[in-house]
């Protein structure tokens, strides 16, 4: 009864989803669990069964102290649980390769492939702190705290983190999927029913954690295009000084919508220079991969004769990279570092 009273509260939406992804992630629970009842039910039954039966005060069940071995009985023991992991092992490779998030659907539905020429909606996906922001490039507009797409339409997400570590999470949609600052994460689902759908953040990330929600609208086709209209009328444009005021942290935020975006913008914020004050994340790996700063790199060296404090004659060693505007890699860059210093005799 209290186990009953404490499940009350919840609507069943991970188990009953609106979305093909999300129910044969249900369904392979679903199925994992039975098959693991399998075992656990027989054992917990024989259990009870043994403890009854050969209880103290039974005089008539049979009493074999000297009993240690029975070879039918061990075949028993451990011929089911083996098979059963075989079963479960066998039924989690296919589901981890046909559900992987990165794979592009090939239905939208059981018994309903992909429409042919149907191309999956695309949008980025951004979680702050604490607040989520969504960018439709093919729409050109974008949203904090407001998610929707068509019904029966793919959707290929592509995911990161403005700071910490977080996960996305829509349970009528699809499972949770990480999103890292730095790095893109992806996921391919679709929803199949119109409706409205709690969206949160499922990874504790701060004191805004809690209000970390948004709403995924479902919509007809018609309705989405309403919604786009309506986006596009109602706000204003996201430009790289808006994204930097809105990154700053900030708890329970209302729904806004930008009526378009700065061409670049999502790019800037997976290589972590939206500001344009630092030098980009793929820009430094470009360096890296090219060698580094040191010899053989992607630098010059140039030699500056001084005295440290004893008077002794030394030469500094300065490492200035290669950015000029002839430089192969293209990087703006017009920094110069010292790495390090020589003595001279």
């Amino acid at each position: 009864m209290s186990a009953s009273f404490a499940l009350s509260g919840c609507n069943g939406i991970v188990m009953k989803p609106h979305g093909d992804i999300a129910q044969q992630q249900a369904d392979l629970i679903v199925t994992s669990t039975l098959l693991m009842l399998l075992i656990i039910v027989p054992v917990i039954v024989l259990t009870l069964f043994f403890a009854f039966r050969y209880r103290q005060s039974n005089t008539e069940a049979t009493y074999a102290p000297d009993w240690d071995h029975s070879t039918r009985l061990e075949l028993v023991i451990w011929g089911a649980p083996l098979l059963i992991i075989i079963a479960l092992g066998a039924i989690t490779w296919i589901t981890t390769h046909k559900l992987d998030p990165y794979r592009p659907l090939d239905r939208i539905a059981e018994d309903r492939p992909v429409p042919a020429g149907v191309k999956p909606l695309e949008v980025y996906a951004v979680s702050m702190d604490w607040k989520w922001l969504f960018i439709y490039p093919e729409q050109g507009i974008a949203t904090v705290n407001e998610l929707a797409a068509p019904v029966d339409r793919p959707i290929h997400f592509r995911l990161t983190s403005t700071s910490v570590m977080n996960t996305f999470y829509v349970p009528a949609l699809a499972g949770m999927i990480y999103t890292m600052a730095g790095m893109e994460t992806q996921l391919h689902a679709v929803i199949n029913k119109a409706g409205v759908y709690d969206g949160m953040s499922a990874h504790y990330s701060g004191p805004g954690f809690s209000g970390m929600r948004f709403k995924f609208h479902g919509l007809s086709d018609t309705d989405f295009e309403r919604w786009v209209a309506d986006s596009r009328a109602g706000g204003h444009a996201l430009t790289r000084e808006d994204y930097l005021k809105l990154e700053q942290p900030s708890a329970k935020e209302p729904v806004r919508r930008y009526a378009s975006v700065e061409p670049g913008l999502w790019g800037a914020i997976v290589d972590r220079c939206v500001d344009g004050k630092k030098m980009c994340a793929s820009q430094m790996m470009a360096i890296d991969a090219a060698g580094g700063a040191g010899k053989g790199g992607v630098a010059s060296t140039m030699r500056s004769p001084w005295r440290d404090v004893a008077g002794v004659q030394r030469e500094r060693i300065v490492v200035a990279a290669l950015c000029t505007p002839t430089n192969p890699l293209g990087l703006p860059i017009e920094t110069a570092a010292v790495t390090g210093a020589a003595l001279k005799n």
